[in-house]
């Protein structure tokens, strides 16, 4: 869930093409699936529950301006974790963005539902998204945004080779506050 009580600072991350992926396995009774109609529902409750919307509505209208018109892509991107009972409980997409006119592989809306945080979900998430990434596209440059708020993220992020980077990669309307956003998480690090 993302940690509100920090200051909220956008920074990008990159992995270069061949950078290590993790290996970490699903605990024993969950399983992954891909989107199928009708998903997106569960998509804008996971989203939502980790508060990056206020309202599963806002969630639902985000996923369907920009990803309904592609169903195809969302069927073979747009991943989750199920648990035993075949809830849909975790989320991650390995999307693309056109940025200056090249179109990039971009890990997004990531997001495990906090009653299943710290089981090791995350990590197995983000690892099989980035090896789904590299399947179909190749040994790329990839990228994300994350935030401060997502401080815990972030090391799950460098141990799939993503890396805080300084770059000046433009998404929506947030800048890249590198400088800003490493010093707020250089003192999260020696508080622990």
């Amino acid at each position: 869930m993302l940690d509100k009580r920090l200051p909220y600072v956008g920074l990008y991350m990159h992995r270069p093409p061949l950078a290590p992926i993790a290996r970490h396995p699903l605990p024993d009774g969950y399983s992954y699936s891909f989107y199928t109609q009708g998903c997106e529902l569960d998509w804008a409750k996971i989203e939502t529950s980790v508060l990056e919307f206020d309202a599963e509505f806002a969630a639902l209208l985000h996923f369907r301006s920009k990803f309904l018109s592609y169903p195809n892509e969302l069927s073979r991107r747009c991943l989750f974790i199920e648990d035993r009972s075949g809830e849909k409980i975790a989320t991650a997409t390995a999307w693309w963005l056109y940025i200056n006119g090249e179109r990039r592989p971009w890990l997004h809306w990531v997001a495990v539902t906090p009653h299943y945080q710290g089981l090791g979900l995350g990590k197995a998430l983000i690892s099989k998204v980035t090896q789904l990434m590299t399947d179909l596209e190749g040994e790329v440059d990839f990228y994300l945004h994350t935030q401060t708020w997502s401080y815990k993220a972030i090391s799950i992020y460098k141990a799939n080779g993503y890396h805080p980077t300084d770059e000046k990669v433009l998404y929506r309307d947030r800048s890249n506050n590198y400088k800003k956003a490493l010093k707020i998480l250089e003192k999260l690090d020696e508080r622990d």
